[in-house]
């Protein structure tokens, strides 16, 4: 604890600082909690995502399998572009999924089996839903560190700040309380001391 003065100046001081500290708190709690449901609702989104994608890959698979052929789908899609936006969260820049732009790859039609068309369709929704989830990520990665930020913060205020500042001001109090009854005191002895005298 540093020192202070125990002075009136400090007291009021002291008294503003706490007075900023329990207005700047609730803003804060109320960040923490916007970050914590904003970060669930992500994670809800990511485990969505996943078991669409799931979804797609076991019936492609399935599928697939059922006509028994290996082709290299997986050379027919290239992606172009990922279009991302920057969107704001509780004072957050996050980035914020648009869609996704594929190369066009032309294949001989006589060469390819007949479902290449259909299982191209589902790659390129399993890829878009692998950006997707990559973009959820990242914006989990940066409100996760702006909630860490923002309770570390909480917690100074709540279990530092506060406290000490409580106790700063307490012992001013004393402290001038004290000087106030010497004063009297003396005031007193010397009233004593000029009646005795006269």
């Amino acid at each position: 604890m540093a020192k202070i003065k125990l002075t009136k100046n400090e007291l009021k001081r002291q008294k503003d600082m706490l007075s900023r500290f329990e207005r700047y708190l609730p803003t804060l709690v109320l960040k923490k909690q916007q970050l914590q449901l904003v970060i669930r609702r992500v994670e809800a989104e990511i485990r969505k995502k996943m078991l669409q994608k799931e979804e797609i890959l076991r019936n492609l698979m399935d599928w697939v399998h059922v006509f028994g052929e290996e082709v290299g789908i997986d050379k027919l899609v290239k992606i172009r572009n990922v279009e991302t936006e920057v969107g704001n969260i509780a004072g957050v820049d996050i980035p914020v999924f648009k869609g996704i732009e594929f190369e066009d790859i032309t294949y001989d039609l006589f060469i390819m089996p007949l479902w290449v068309d259909r299982g191209l369709e589902e790659l390129k929704r399993i890829i878009a839903l692998d950006a997707e989830i990559d973009i959820l990520n990242q914006q989990k990665e940066r409100l996760g560190e702006e909630l860490r930020i923002t309770t570390q913060r909480v917690n100074l205020f709540e279990k530092v700040k506060i406290p000490e500042t409580r106790e700063n001001i307490r012992i001013i109090n004393i402290y001038l309380g004290d000087q106030q009854t010497a004063e009297v005191i003396r005031g007193k002895i010397a009233k004593k001391k000029l009646t005795r005298q006269v």
